[in-house]
């Protein structure tokens, strides 16, 4: 009987899974416009990835456009990762009017470490108090540090594991919730930490993964902004468990990139609620 028991309770399905399926089905049913001024790179599968989950995608990034379509999206999402001087003002503009606005913003430091210009950018976007800050090991480093350098590009020289402190720092110094990229995908308050496990090593091939996580994240936060932690955490586990059953398909990166954003799209209840694999770290 007592055996019986612990099967039982090992087949129910966790907190985070069951809030993971929350975010996903709320998404679904409220499909939130999520702006994103994000780079050349990531347009397109960030929308995909946006339109795959439920929600709906704008790439507006001009800054005469701000004032008047900022004010009606649910979240945005600031990707530096083909910065450039003329797109700063409108970063900085549009993160202004979230705030004003009362709505989420989020901000992915791509290659962070690769330049000072890119590194300023940052430590003045974290001073208009983004709600997430999601990087690879090596962008997170590099902003806890406020140094340039431990990056090759865009890819970590870390792993994930390795940016846990400076991730905790991070969240402590800036106020908001940092989120490391990686083989294990970490989330941290300043205090609590936890590990989304899902994925598969292959993603890392797929050009722009990381900003599409991040435009995941914007919407997940859209759906509940007062659980930053927990919409955070959700959306890279599911991300994640999109990738292991794309992965089961795929052929190679090209191959997984359709699979993932086809599972996506197709994540049924009872495979959130048994797939979804979050645990707290030590």
């Amino acid at each position: 009987m007592a055996n019986q028991q612990e099967d039982k309770e090992e087949e129910k399905p966790n907190k985070w899974a069951t809030k993971s399926w929350k975010y996903i089905s709320s998404l679904r049913q409220e499909s939130p416009l999520i702006q994103c001024i994000t780079n050349y790179v990531s347009m397109d599968i960030m929308a995909n990835t946006l339109l795959a989950a439920g929600a709906s995608p704008a790439m507006v990034h001009s800054i005469l456009e701000i004032p008047d379509f900022t004010p009606h999206t649910q979240s945005l999402l600031i990707n530096i990762g083909t910065l450039t001087p003329d797109w700063l003002p409108a970063m900085k503009a549009a993160a202004g009017v979230a705030n004003k606005m009362g709505k989420p913003w989020v901000l992915d430091p791509a290659a962070v470490g690769a330049s000072s210009f890119r590194l300023d950018a940052c430590l003045e976007l974290i001073q208009l108090k983004p709600c997430v800050i999601r990087g690879n090991g090596s962008e997170i480093i590099c902003l806890d540090l406020a140094s340039i350098g431990s990056t090759k590009g865009a890819d970590s020289l870390h792993e994930s594991s390795d940016a846990i402190e400076a991730a905790k720092s991070l969240a402590k110094s800036s106020g908001s919730i940092v989120a490391i990229s990686g083989s294990v995908d970490y989330v941290t308050d300043g205090e609590r930490v936890v590990g989304a496990h899902n994925g598969v090593p292959m993603m890392q091939k797929i050009t722009a993964s990381g900003c599409a996580v991040t435009a995941l994240i914007a919407a997940f936060v859209a759906i509940d902004p007062t659980n930053v932690f927990e919409a955070t955490t959700s959306a890279l586990s599911v991300f994640g468990l999109a990738g292991e059953i794309g992965m089961a398909m795929a052929k190679g990166p090209a191959s997984l990139r359709m699979h993932l954003i086809d599972s996506l799209h197709g994540l049924d209840q009872d495979t959130v609620l048994h797939r979804v694999n979050i645990q707290s770290f030590p």
